[in-house]
């Protein structure tokens, strides 16, 4: 049985591997970047999502509606709802995104998208990983501010390798082991270097702290590390430094020097988990927003999930919406808007500063659809 498996397993990751050698070669065909000022309609793609998701994109939805309501009426401007990529439909057809759902997807320039739910177990990705292979969103930016406390951070992980891009194309022989793989690329790694050393030289940052664990895994992080630093060398004013991630998670809290941290570099996994942990020092999760942007499309979306629970409980309508508040924040400034961002970003400020409107998350504070009325009011 065991010489059988091993055959079978040399066979799968044969087919991984020559599938990941195609893909490389995909991406070292250069890329033609979507020019936003150059589209006659600028399409938008509204997906509700999962669990809290239709109840935090309503108001995201209404603001949109009321900040681009000029584009919308001239024709420079459309808000397409996305149905069908509900757990419930995912299910029903085992797939992490149904094919027509996908089509629509395509059809739009960005999307907003509310948190969707991926199945425990079994053999359905999450829609999220899907999304960002479908759509080659190699780039996950995460914003981190806290003005008082000296932080403001910014977050690129990448989004399309590591561990995430084969995590359910593993190979399990039962009641003996598992075995999951972790991919890195020569220009998967270059890509995400190159759009983090941008954003430090765009924005006057001197430093970009690159994030593995290249002591222990030495051939994947220890690529990421390597190429990232010959990246970082077109970049002589930015000064590039290495940690392990396990240590970064430590300086985070670390109030004494944390403030000195300005743009990090990560791989996938790495950049999931140390980016809850950075939105949980700003406020918690829900007041992080979320951007998936490749050379064609973007997705953008809240960085916490559906909130199974909080649905069961029958507080769903309480949901904290400024996450996904966030996210359409910085859709609007990737394609170009910035003066509709900075309307919505002073307007949630002014809400959160003035307090008449407050959020708990339970029912003891005020609804995603009160909060957002009370910042329509502001706008």
């Amino acid at each position: 049985m065991n010489e059988k498996f091993i055959e079978e397993a040399a066979e799968h990751f044969k087919a991984l591997l020559k599938e990941q050698i195609e893909r490389q070669e995909r991406m070292e065909k250069a890329a033609v970047k979507t020019d936003f000022n150059s589209i006659p309609k600028l399409t938008i793609g509204l997906i509700d999502g999962d669990g809290i998701g239709p109840v935090i994109m309503a108001v995201a939805e209404k603001l949109l509606n009321e900040l681009l309501k000029d584009d919308i009426a001239s024709g420079k401007a459309e808000l397409k709802k996305i149905e069908g990529l509900t757990i419930e439909n995912r299910l029903a057809l085992n797939k992490a995104v149904p094919d027509d759902v996908l089509a629509e997807i395509k059809k739009c320039d960005v999307l907003l998208k509310g948190p969707t739910t991926t199945p425990k177990g079994g053999s359905m990705e999450s829609a999220n990983v899907c999304l960002r292979r479908e759509l080659d969103l190699y780039a996950n930016v995460r914003p981190v501010s806290i003005p008082e406390k000296g932080i403001d951070w910014c977050f690129f992980r990448e989004n399309t390798e590591g561990e995430y891009t084969l995590g359910s194309r593993g190979i399990e022989l039962s009641d003996k082991l598992s075995m999951d793989f972790k991919v890195t690329t020569d220009a998967g790694t270059r890509r995400i270097a190159r759009a983090a050393f941008d954003y430090a030289r765009a924005n006057g940052k001197t430093n970009v702290s690159i994030v593995t664990k290249a002591n222990i895994m030495k051939k994947t992080d220890g690529m990421f590390s390597r190429i990232a630093h010959e990246v970082g060398e077109s970049y002589p004013e930015i000064t590039a430094d290495d940690y392990y991630i396990d240590i970064m998670c430590a300086n985070l809290v670390n109030e004494d020097i944390r403030s000195k941290f300005q743009v990090f570099l990560l791989p996938n996994l790495y950049g999931d988990i140390i980016t809850d942990e950075a939105a949980q020092i700003q406020g918690g999760v829900g007041t992080a927003g979320s951007a998936n942007i490749g050379d064609r499309y973007a997705m953008f979306e809240a960085i916490h999930g559906s909130a199974p629970r909080k649905v069961e409980r029958g507080e769903g309508a309480y949901a904290n919406p400024e996450s996904i508040l966030k996210a359409a924040e910085m859709l609007l400034r990737h394609v170009g808007k910035a003066d509709k961002a900075e309307r919505l970003e002073k307007a949630i400020a002014l809400c959160k500063k003035e307090g008449r409107v407050v959020m708990t998350g339970h029912a003891d504070g005020a609804t995603a659809a009160e909060f957002g009325e009370y910042i329509l009011e502001k706008l």
